[in-house]
């Protein structure tokens, strides 16, 4: 397949994202044209013909507007007869909604939102470190999907952070599997702290193993959204005696006022990649980029 054929697009919380996956695929970045008009609705056009060509749309889903765009955009793609269709979704919202309660009666938003996703009908789905790989299989076997692991990005951003003599910590055991594979790639130390929910957005951090005493504790997760459970984590690594704490998430949600939470606490330091819209690099966070990984699994589907 060539380069020339493919046309990379993005919903407009992608568009920083996508402009270095281009760089890393060396292919052209396609501004798709918006306008709103005076009623709230919103006017999209692509500025080329699509007809026969390899459409890639990069697209987070974190808010309702950033998902209704994604939607569009794979529809547009279908109505103007792309030969194909690339999803790359960096960022699923909805993503820790993946089951429902027994008798709550509740939507399990992260399957039905993805259900919608996969009813547009691409041809392939990519997801970054998804919070439940449930979502993978949420359609009826036509839509061909990829789970996107940022194990060597993080790998190289913890060699890269000059910490030393360091202890991979899960904030609690659901995440433990996921922490000890990278400790094995790190050679070091694990553990997992001792967790319970009791509300949508609460949580009770109980102890963290004495593993920790001496050394720095990185804290590791999928995500942080509003923060609770890290900053209980880094408080209970500090009683078992850590010297340091920081922290490592893929996706940097901090929600609310969870950056001012961040900044009295006890982190020294928090690691994360661009997969949530607007995060860049400050006193406190260290951000990478996941474009060269992005670009890495396009590039071998299309076979660039």
């Amino acid at each position: 397949m060539k380069k020339d054929n493919v046309i990379l697009v993005a919903n407009e919380a992608s568009t920083p994202l996508a402009h270095r996956v281009a760089v890393q695929l060396d292919v052209p970045f396609t501004e798709v044209i918006r306008k709103r008009f005076a009623d709230g609705e919103c006017y999209h056009a692509f500025p080329e013909s699509l007809s026969g060509k390899d459409l890639v749309i990069l697209g987070v889903t974190h808010d309702d507007s950033a998902h209704q765009e994604l939607l569009d955009l794979i529809s547009g793609g279908r109505y103007w007869n792309a030969a194909t269709i690339t999803v790359v979704i960096p960022f699923l919202g909805y993503s820790t909604m993946e089951r429902a309660k027994p008798n709550s009666h509740e939507i399990p938003k992260g399957i039905t939102r993805t259900r919608q996703i996969y009813r547009a009908r691409p041809h392939f789905v990519a997801f970054v470190d998804l919070h439940s790989e449930a979502v993978l299989h949420a359609h009826g076997g036509e839509i061909q999907t990829k789970h996107i692991w940022g194990d060597s990005l993080v790998v190289d951003r913890i060699k890269e952070s000059g910490l030393t003599n360091y202890v991979l910590v899960s904030p609690d055991y659901g995440f433990s599997k996921r922490v000890a594979r990278l400790a094995s790639l790190l050679n070091c130390p694990h553990t997992a702290a001792d967790k319970d929910r009791f509300d949508t957005d609460k949580t009770i951090v109980g102890q963290v193993s004495s593993v920790v005493k001496g050394k720095t504790a990185i804290i590791c997760d999928d995500m942080i959204r509003t923060g609770g459970s890290i900053l209980q984590t880094a408080n209970r690594c500090l009683e078992a005696g850590a010297k340091d704490v920081v922290a490592h998430a893929t996706h940097l949600v901090l929600a609310g006022n969870s950056m001012e939470r961040f900044k009295k606490g006890p982190l020294t330091k928090i690691m994360g990649s661009d997969t949530y819209p607007g995060r860049e690099s400050d006193e406190l966070l260290d951000v990478y980029s996941v474009a060269p990984l992005l670009a890495a699994v396009v590039g071998r589907h299309l076979r660039l």
